[in-house]
């Protein structure tokens, strides 16, 4: 096994997938990157891309770095797109010669319309309707599974998704920039130790229009800054605010989950926490019924 695969599961176990470092999940991702690593990726012939599920638009797949996501049917489509975190991830200066290929398999079509919209997303994707894409390739269920670097031949580098976590976003980079992957290319930092007062909030029944606020209280218990790195919510419908400055010893912050829901229904939400903590990343959760 080489340096990298073993790097990849590292990675997979402890900071993207699993909370728990179980034999039967190293197996796992040892399996998964084993087979799908340097595979060559499958495109349909003439994909169709589109703006918003309109017009078709000329979009060539040619590109010496891809990152492609494939996402499926099955779940909540804004909770898996995180549309807004891709539109500022692909802004950003770093990945300003990556091409992004977003295959989307939809069971209705007119869901994924409605959010390309409402997000006011305007970069070409494919509407799959008919799942070619994971037809030719058979792609792995878990959602985490289904984003891809790829290189000029669309043969895989890497697997995981960097909006999710900001541990593969910088896997990524380093890739794109010509780096070493190896476990001491892993950037040391500085950890420090924290409690919260609580990490489950139960909002109960509200009406399903009016938005909900949870308050989360982190303190740092250790005697360096803590740091709050990146905050991921697992739907749309969730957002969080909170303050980028590090936390002195002894002190705190506030992070405000705000939830709006997109139509009546029981919810959980989670939101998920990466600081500079041995214990990262911290998992919250929101849960209740709009009605």
């Amino acid at each position: 096994m080489t340096k990298t695969i073993q790097y990849w599961i590292f990675t997979f176990i402890l900071l993207n997938l699993c909370t728990a470092c179980e034999e039967s999940a190293k197996e796992h991702y040892a399996k998964l990157l084993q087979e799908w690593i340097g595979k060559e990726v499958q495109f349909p012939n003439n994909p169709k891309f589109t703006i918003q599920g309109r017009d078709t638009v000329n979009f060539p797949l040619e590109a010496d770095y891809k990152i492609l996501t494939y996402v499926d049917s099955i779940g909540c489509i804004s909770c898996k797109l995180q549309l807004n975190h891709w539109k500022a991830y692909m802004e950003e200066k770093d990945v300003a010669s990556v091409r992004f290929l977003f295959f989307f398999s939809p069971e209705k079509k007119r869901d994924i319309v409605n959010t390309l919209k409402e997000n006011i997303f305007t970069y070409p994707i494919c509407i799959d309707e008919q799942n070619e894409l994971n037809k030719l390739n058979h792609f792995p269920t878990e959602f985490g599974e289904q984003t891809f670097l790829l290189d000029k031949e669309n043969k895989i580098l890497a697997i995981g998704n960097p909006i999710h976590n900001p541990k593969i976003k910088e896997l990524y980079l380093k890739i794109i920039q010509g780096e070493t992957v190896t476990p001491e290319a892993e950037t040391p930092q500085t950890l420090t130790t924290f409690s919260i007062d609580r990490t489950s909030v139960q909002m109960g029944q509200f009406d399903w229009q009016q938005e909900q606020t949870a308050t989360f209280t982190l303190t740092n218990t250790g005697d360096k800054p803590l740091v709050i790195q990146a905050v991921d919510t697992s739907c749309g419908c969730t957002k969080v605010e909170y303050s980028e400055e590090p936390v002195r010893p002894g002190g705190s912050t506030t992070l405000q989950v705000v939830y709006k829901a997109e139509q009546p229904g029981a919810f959980g939400k989670t939101v998920t926490v990466h600081c500079n903590t041995e214990d990262s990343p911290l998992r919250l959760t929101v849960r209740g019924e709009a009605v």
